[in-house]
């Protein structure tokens, strides 16, 4: 693994890390139906998405590496969507759609899963971009046990000059179709 790859991973890894920490925490999260659309921005406006109403949003405290993000809960549905960004090391610039960054992230993220989730099943990989702004995405599903039950779970990474996103949804494996329309509605710009 590149030095590239293992600074990579270690800013990746925080930010997953926080999403199966605080996964049991959506559950508890205060819900209504009545919350309004949610509106994220990520890469300094880059990589844009709304949310459908009914997700509550909670900042998330900073973690040690500097990596910060919001987690969006909706009760109703189960669902729970992260969003972390952070700084590149100081030595890394990417363009928007940086392939071999993109495809090293991910080898990296699904070793780690691995690691981490003995029951990771990867469902498939893609690579997309994003028609409004050219910026590369590259998008891993999977199941896996967390938070005391099976879940079903999207993750997409992006970066862009020196900083990284990662997005990932968690929904109940039952409910498949709305999970994908939302990373349809998450994806299609």
């Amino acid at each position: 693994m590149s030095l590239l790859s293992k600074k990579t991973a270690v800013l990746l890894l925080t930010a997953v890390a926080s999403l199966c920490a605080l996964q049991a925490q959506a559950a508890k999260a205060p819900a209504s139906n009545n919350e309004p659309a949610q509106k994220v921005s990520m890469l300094g406006g880059k990589f844009t998405f709304t949310l459908p109403k009914g997700f509550t949003a909670n900042t998330l405290p900073p973690s040690p590496t500097g990596a910060s993000g919001t987690m969006y809960t909706n009760e109703t549905t189960k669902t729970v969507v992260i969003t972390a960004e952070n700084n590149l090391p100081k030595d890394v610039s990417v363009t928007d759609n940086d392939g071999a960054f993109l495809d090293g992230t991910v080898a990296d993220f699904d070793a780690s899963q691995r690691n981490a989730l003995p029951d990771f099943n990867k469902l498939s990989e893609k690579s997309l971009t994003q028609r409004g702004t050219g910026l590369g995405l590259r998008q891993v599903d999977s199941t896996a046990t967390q938070g005391g039950g099976m879940t079903l779970n999207t993750t997409l990474m992006a970066a862009s000059g020196n900083r990284m996103a990662v997005v990932q949804v968690i929904s109940r494996p039952g409910d498949m179709a709305a999970h994908e329309t939302l990373i349809k509605q998450i994806v299609s710009k």
